[in-house]
């Protein structure tokens, strides 16, 4: 029995004691799931998308879509057929996007295109994560648009269309504030010029993502420079198109092959990913000698994964660059050291916004009574049962919030072999 808490129920994992040997296959992207789902809804016409996810967030993304006037049918665990006519209608009611940040960001932005008001609001952690970026560029295009607390929720008055012109974006905190202005400017009733404030900008490599699938729907970009891009209006055409596995997903089962020493076949080789997480790869494949420091700021949802990895690494490893981490669903910096602390007091830190974790070797094989606290945050739940492959008795609260992106998490690990023992 877990006493005095919240949650329904909680997971204890147990090693395996042997290699895990396997054959998984990751669901698919939610990056691009979520950019498709859109990019077809503002399309004219039908297109079909495979091998998409299907999850909460992805969830939220269709049924928001599905409000504005959009045709959405999945006939199939991974396949959406999206028909759009190029117009979005205004919703009846507020769109609740629970925590989803693609979901939010991307849908703030496009509500510009709705004809009339738009309020776009979600669970009590996304309404703590900042949007007042993307608002502010909103509004210096003509955009009606309001979000009083500089988070979520957000009102959008909607005239069906945008006005061409320049606007600027601080994307320090994300570039989901950036990918949001890209996929509405083909839509612009003229060329629109998209200009970085500074070079900073989070997770760069998921605009090239964004920039990718715009580019498959019919999208008409300029790019002269790294902070500046120029979109003419063309709209979008409905487009069949066949979605990657999650690469974020993948860290979890690279990581768990890496350290049980075992092979897991995900199907796709890590070279294949075009996601910036793939570049963990060659990171977690470099256990037990991981570098002293890892810089995250572009593989930002793969550092919980290499965090915990790294309390088992022969040396510290110190996280940097990873500011961005704490406005994600929780503040993720200090809940890998919250909680990693849990395992054994001073296995990790906090200073300033880099995370230290000292590693050691010799927890492996030993028996703990930690109990994980989740955050409702899908990659603590994950990353930390990569902890639980290395140790018995770890027990993880909440598991079932890896429903935000990988429903099947906890049966994938059982079908290798893992041990799983639902408490409550």
């Amino acid at each position: 029995m877990i006493p005095n808490h919240k949650v329904k129920d909680a997971l204890r994992l147990s090693p395996p004691g042997q290699p895990l040997q396997g054959h998984i296959r990751p669901p698919g992207s939610k990056s691009i799931t979520n950019r498709a789902l859109l990019l077809a809804a503002l399309a004219k016409g039908e297109s079909r998308l495979t091998g998409a996810l299907a999850s909460d967030d992805t969830a939220y993304m269709a049924k928001a879509l599905k409000a504005m006037g959009v045709g959405i049918e999945s006939p199939d665990a991974t396949t959406f057929h999206v028909k759009g006519t190029g117009h979005l209608h205004a919703p009846g009611e507020t769109l609740f996007l629970g925590n989803a940040g693609t979901a939010t960001r991307f849908l703030t932005a496009a509500a510009a295109l709705a004809d009339g008001r738009v309020v776009i609001d979600g669970d009590a952690n996304m309404r703590k994560r900042p949007i007042a970026p993307l608002v502010t560029a909103l509004q210096s295009l003509g955009v009606s648009i309001e979000a009083p607390t500089g988070c979520p929720p957000v009102t959008i008055d909607g005239r069906g269309r945008v006005a061409a012109g320049d606007v600027s974006i601080d994307a320090g905190l994300s570039s989901q504030y950036v990918s949001a202005l890209l996929m509405l400017a083909p839509c612009g009733e003229g060329p629109i010029r998209i200009v970085l404030q500074g070079t900073g900008i989070g997770a760069r490599g998921y605009v090239d993502l964004t920039l990718a699938a715009m580019h498959h729907f019919g999208a008409e970009v300029l790019q002269k420079d790294e902070v500046s891009w120029t979109l003419a209006p063309t709209g979008y055409r409905a487009r069949d198109f066949v979605i990657e596995p999650d690469a974020s997903a993948a860290t979890y089962l690279w990581a768990a092959a890496v350290l049980t020493q075992g092979t897991i076949d995900l199907g796709v080789p890590a070279s294949a990913f075009t996601q910036p997480d793939a570049k963990a790869y060659s990171l977690i494949t470099s256990f037990p000698h991981m570098p002293a420091v890892i810089e995250g700021s572009q593989i930002q949802d793969a550092v919980p994964t290499l965090a915990v990895m790294a309390a088992f690494n022969k040396t510290p490893v110190r996280f940097t660059d990873i500011a961005n981490l704490r406005v994600k669903e929780c503040d993720r910096i200090h809940a890998l050291a919250t909680e990693l602390a849990r395992i054994t007091p001073d296995l990790a830190r906090e200073e300033g916004d880099d995370l230290i974790v000292t590693g050691d070797p010799a927890l492996i094989g030993r028996r703990t009574d930690a109990i994980i606290e989740t955050y409702d945050d899908h990659r603590i739940a994950m990353s930390f049962a990569l902890a639980g492959l290395m140790m018995d008795g770890l027990t993880i609260l909440d598991p079932d919030c890896v429903a935000k992106t990988y429903p099947g998490f906890w049966n994938d690990l059982g079908s290798l072999g893992v041990r799983l023992e639902r408490i409550t």
